[in-house]
């Protein structure tokens, strides 16, 4: 199975989502704003692996926000 590609536009929803959630000085927060920013695979990688360390609660908390989710804008 490949690993999906998300946008650099999702990737800085989903980061406000967690610095909501989790605080802006998270290290996945830091993560997820500098994949935003730079968009490199490194970068989307690192990003990645740090939101999947979450717990399940606040990786759903963090898809459920309506900043995280274009559909509900």
């Amino acid at each position: 199975m490949t690993n999906p590609k998300i946008d650099r536009e999702a990737m800085g929803r989903l980061a406000k989502a967690v610095a909501f959630i989790c605080g802006p000085d998270h290290p996945t927060t830091m993560a997820l704003k500098a994949a935003a920013v730079n968009g490199s695979d490194q970068e989307i990688k690192k990003a990645r692996a740090l939101f999947l360390r979450l717990s399940p609660g606040d990786r759903q908390a963090a898809c459920g926000c309506p900043s995280a989710c274009q559909c509900r804008r």
